[in-house]
């Protein structure tokens, strides 16, 4: 048995949510914007400590809210699968503070919305344009000790353009949300491709 892990990727428009999945599964930028519209999955694999893990990465539309029920979910169909993914990717630009603050509004109501245990959630906050550093609107350990401190979030900056610390962010939010399902501790994680159209680099 393949178990499969998903993980909703979520935030404001142009922040750079579909350029840091497609730097991760097909090392590809684009110069170009493209605004996310619908709903679209990747289903890269993954093989952690000799087990192989289907991984299901929804790429999701800016959405006014988290879905506070079942029934709002699917009456929304850039929704689909957000509440019971296994993992987020809550991602904002560096530059721009109302990225930042949709962000924070999104990672509460999943915290207040989550049906069980919402702590249990691996949520990580990604701050992506990280090659703009000098027009950033807060220095990074400020964001950093409130993410980790108060959010109780995990905190990475990568930059999609450049390709930095992409792979550093999927491998820190897969190996927690494997830690937490499994209840151990796993170091190495390696990341290969099953489909063509889905490869992924190895980690």
């Amino acid at each position: 048995m393949v178990e499969t892990l998903s993980i909703a990727v979520i935030g404001a428009p142009a922040v750079g949510k579909t350029s840091i999945i497609r730097q991760f599964i097909y090392n590809d930028f684009s110069e170009g914007y493209t605004a996310t519209r619908t709903r679209y999955v990747y289903r890269p694999s993954v093989i952690l400590n000799g087990n192989m893990y289907e991984l299901k990465i929804l790429d999701v539309p800016p959405i006014a809210s988290f879905p506070a029920s079942a029934s709002q979910e699917w009456m929304d169909l850039r929704c689909r699968g957000v509440r019971n993914a296994n993992a987020y990717i809550l991602v904002y630009d560096i530059c721009c503070v109302e990225s930042f603050e949709y962000v924070k509004m999104i990672r509460q109501q999943i915290v207040e919305n989550r049906e069980g245990s919402s702590n249990e959630v691996p949520i990580l906050v990604v701050g992506n344009k990280r090659d703009l550093q000098r027009q950033r609107f807060m220095p990074r350990r400020a964001v950093s000790v409130l993410v980790k401190k108060t959010w109780k979030c995990g905190y990475v900056e990568c930059s999609a353009k450049f390709n930095w610390h992409v792979i550093l962010l999927f491998k820190e939010l897969l190996g927690i949300a494997v830690a937490r399902g499994l209840r151990q501790n796993h170091t190495s994680i390696r990341l290969q491709g099953a489909l063509q159209r889905n490869r992924c680099t190895i980690m």
